[in-house]
């Protein structure tokens, strides 16, 4: 959930370290440092808080040098402080570290044992001290490959050395962690989005790997010692793409690029002549396919939902959806011939990745959807498929979801082609809609002054509900997750059909009611649902489709978004509810890209 950055290098490494630091710190922003060989010793600087409080402390305290490592957190072990902030140094060693050393309590006993002092509450000073113990007798390298022999968990880290100045040891785990190469100087961090602005040549580095960086190169070596060979890949991301553009909110920018996104996942994907389907290098006979599993947490959860829809509706595979941190501990039935898919936009989340091992350890198939090239999960399973919508630096989800939806629903109708469960007209008419879609979201951006005046009239209140049927309930979902994430406001929600089975007793003046009411086959259904809050005074803002003159008779405010086929429906009413959390979130003033408690990537439990 932490992130961390290291150079070595001819340049000053400090300002490097901190602009990586400022990019990294959705992952986590309870508290930042960094440690630089000063040509004498490491010095730290860290402090609670946020990168801004380390870059005030660093004015009066600098740290020059050529060589060192960063880090900005988010608590696991520890509450927010300056002396669990990291890095941890101990005897000349310091440590950066993202993820939890499970048996770190049976590790600190040891080590108290041994006459060790701690000075913090977390599990990362405890590596600063095993190393430690060993440098004296060994090089750094073995030293830290010793250490990994005593941990068990999740760990990125980063150590540099008193003893050997000029070289930093990274390794990993199951957490995330990139090389960068540029001319005589290298770069390690948990995102490549750090070092964008630095290089674009990278290394992903593989679950257990070691890398020993100097201004000399980089080496890799295997578990096992080997040294490794390592080429770097171009990445074609703009650095201007993970800085906000004009946007006062990363969030913001990051709704506005959706059309962008999704053109960009369904790029080279679909064939408009011939309603052909590429997915990419991926070779699943969906023939013999008799259920989908599908994996995720959170907002990947909700498009796991619309997605189950999709595949059952199109293809005709009975479809489940599984949590990610249910599903790893239930001892799941996982039959012959299930396909797991695993959804995250990280790649790296912690319960998803736990379930795809334990649906491979049963002998499942499983397709990744991912939007990180090369992370984690994408790396476990047999195939992967890339959602290509860029790096997403808001904690709170928008683009990744909507282009998770579209590509999964390529995965439905080429499932429902290849089974025969779908007329090619049909396929052709869902295709020409996403291809077209990137166009047709321009009416809901057109909308904003209207979304923002619902803001303003709603952002006081101390609750709202959000309705869906069918595929919109998942939306609905999503919604209230949305603005839950970044406004605090307490939202639930809600399959239509279920409001008169008890959430009908919450309704009256005071509590907004946000309804997905599309024109379909479930419209008199949900206008009949609507009608009972109506009657009980509750105030509705509809998501409606343009053109319907009835909506207005049940509805105090409503936002429109293009006719469209049923099944792609749910990217268009998703966004409509992006924009109104986020502008009632700006009306509250709260922190709109880096919420309480929250972080992007959760790559622990």
């Amino acid at each position: 959930m932490c992130g961390i950055v290291g150079y070595v290098g001819q340049r000053q490494a400090t300002p490097i370290l901190v602009d990586g630091l400022r990019k990294l710190e959705y992952r986590g922003y309870d508290s930042a440092g960094v440690a630089v060989w000063d040509g004498q010793q490491s010095k730290v600087v860290r402090c609670e808080g946020k990168l801004r409080n380390l870059e005030e402390r660093l004015v009066n305290d600098g740290c020059p040098g050529q060589v060192g490592i960063g880090h900005t957190r988010w608590a696991t072990h520890g509450k927010p402080s300056d002396q669990n902030a990291h890095p941890h140094r101990v005897g000349g060693v310091s440590v950066v570290h993202n993820g939890i050393i499970e048996n770190h309590m049976e590790l600190r006993q040891a080590l108290k044992s041994r006459g060790v002092n701690f000075t913090s509450d977390t599990d990362t000073e405890i590596v600063a001290h095993l190393v430690a113990e060993k440098v004296s007798s060994m090089e750094l390298k073995q030293a830290v490959r010793a250490t990994l022999t005593e941990l068990r968990g999740a760990y990125a880290l980063a150590v540099i050395s008193d003893h050997e100045p000029d070289v930093l040891v990274a390794a990993k785990s199951a957490s995330p962690m990139v090389i960068g190469f540029g001319e005589g100087e290298y770069f390690v961090a948990s995102d490549i989005t750090a070092i964008l602005e630095q290089t674009r040549d990278v290394v992903v580095v593989d679950e257990d790997e070691l890398v020993v960086l100097s201004r000399e190169g980089v080496t890799f070596f295997s578990p096992s010692g080997a040294s490794l060979q390592r080429t770097p890949k171009r990445i074609n991301w703009s650095a201007a793409q993970a800085e906000k553009g004009g946007y006062r909110h990363f969030m913001l920018k990051e709704i506005f690029e959706q059309p962008r996104a999704i053109a960009d996942t369904l790029a080279g994907r679909i064939n408009l002549s011939s309603g052909e389907i590429l997915l990419d290098d991926t070779a699943i006979d969906a023939t013999k396919v008799q259920r989908i599993v599908i994996v995720a947490c959170g907002t990947s959860f909700y498009a796991g939902l619309v997605a189950k829809s999709l595949i059952e509706s199109i293809a005709r595979i009975p479809t489940i959806v599984e949590l990610g941190s249910e599903f790893r501990y239930k001892n799941p039935v996982v039959l012959p011939n299930d396909l797991v898919i695993a959804v995250s936009q990280s790649g790296e989340t912690a319960d998803t990745m736990a379930a795809v091992r334990e649906a491979k350890s049963k002998g499942a198939q499983v397709l990744a959807i991912a939007n990180v090239l090369d992370s984690a999960i994408p790396r476990l399973a047999d195939w992967a498929l890339y959602t290509h919508a860029g790096p997403e630096i808001g904690v709170a989800s928008t683009k990744a979801f909507t282009t998770q939806i579209a590509l999964l629903t390529l995965v439905a109708i080429k499932f429902g082609q290849a089974r025969g469960e779908i007329e090619q007209s049909r396929a052709e008419e869902l295709l020409h809609g996403l291809a077209e879609m990137p166009g047709n979201l321009a009416m809901i951006f057109e909308q904003v002054d209207v979304i923002k005046a619902i803001a303003k009239k709603y952002h006081d209140s101390i609750g709202f509900f959000f309705l869906g049927r069918g595929a919109q309930y998942p939306i609905a979902l999503e919604g209230a997750l949305k603005l839950k994430e970044i406004s605090y406001i307490h939202a639930e929600g809600y399959a239509a059909g279920e409001m008169k089975h008890g959430p009908l007793a919450l309704i009256d003046e005071y509590l907004p009611t946000v309804v997905i009411a599309p024109k379909d086959r479930l419209y008199e259904k949900v206008m009949s649902n609507l009608t009972a809050v109506q009657a009980r005074s509750g105030k509705i803002i509809a998501i409606a489709t343009q053109g319907d003159p009835d909506i207005v008779n049940v509805a105090e405010d409503v936002i429109y978004m293009p006719k469209a086929p049923p099944e792609l429906v749910p990217i268009f009413s998703v966004v409509p509810l992006q924009l109104l959390a986020y502008h009632v979130a700006d009306l509250k003033g709260t922190d709109i890209d880096q919420p309480r408690n929250l972080a992007k990537s959760v790559t622990v439990e």
